[in-house]
């Protein structure tokens, strides 16, 4: 699935208020019926997961975070301070890839490149560097699949829409990571300095990756989110894009049914 956007044509003081008529579409997706709350299961499943992968793999972050103290020294773990949910935030755990910076905000552009340590690029491209969220799922700030955790300045932002994005806790991966990720990793790969980079988040790539969330959101399912973990498992695994792709006129990919706001007005037809 491809998804395109002419946010370059966008001017940026349209992306300062969800009233915006360019981003209207915002205020009705997120004031969608029909969407309910993470669900009970979702919760349990992702207890006994996390619990069954930490009993192999916590021998492989011991030899992770012993062989970073080696080649990189302290911290071992980056702590970033993301939103669980509109004034609820939280420290999520990765393994330290980058050289250290006081300083250090925003997303990660052309400009940061020079920090990514070769341990670093390593740990990113296996994915192995987000391990340590198995913690934060234990803890119930994340789960495996939901949107990708948020700046606190971007659900102030956005509350209306991250008010809606955020019933479901954030995710190791998600509909958004696997459809977008490759796609934004090339937009910011271009920004050269933190203002371009910053400037391209905002007006292509947290639309998009927003508008992506909410499809997840009113789509949910047990069976859409083991499908989003084995593709992308399949990724990492291969090192290969094999992100699903839409063609035109062929049938949508993802393992869903109708929305619920589509079921509701479906059956009141009688």
């Amino acid at each position: 699935m491809t998804i395109h956007h002419d946010w370059d044509n966008t001017d940026a003081t349209q992306l300062r208020a969800l009233t915006s008529p360019k981003m209207a579409w915002f205020i009705g997706e997120a004031k969608a019926p029909g969407i309910n709350p993470m669900p009970r299961s979702k919760r349990a499943f992702d207890i006994a997961l996390a619990l069954l992968l930490l009993m192999p793999l916590s021998l492989v972050m011991l030899s992770v975070a012993g062989l970073l103290l080696i080649l990189q020294g302290r911290p071992i773990l980056y702590a970033a301070h993301r939103m669980r949910a509109p004034n609820q935030p939280f420290t999520q755990w990765k393994f330290r890839t980058m050289l250290c910076e006081e300083d250090d905000f925003g997303a990660t552009g052309a400009h940061k490149h020079w920090r990514i340590t070769p341990m670093g690029r390593f740990l990113r491209r296996s994915r192995i560097d987000e391990l340590p969220q198995l913690f934060n799922i234990l803890f119930g700030d994340m789960s495996f699949v939901g949107p990708r955790p948020p700046l606190r300045e971007y659900v102030e932002r956005f509350p209306a829409v991250y008010a809606q994005v955020l019933h479901s806790r954030p995710g190791v991966t998600g509909l958004a990571t696997l459809i977008y990720h490759r796609h934004e990793d090339r937009i910011l790969a271009r920004c050269k300095s933190a203002a371009a980079t910053e400037a391209a988040y905002y007006r292509r790539c947290l639309p998009a990756k927003l508008k992506i969330d909410l499809i997840y959101q009113r789509h949910r399912s047990m069976r859409l989110d083991l499908w989003i973990l084995w593709s992308t498992l399949k990724i990492v695994i291969s090192r290969k894009d094999e992100r699903p792709r839409r063609r035109r006129g062929a049938q949508t990919y993802l393992p869903v049914g109708p929305s619920p706001r589509a079921r509701k007005s479906n059956g009141s037809r009688g």
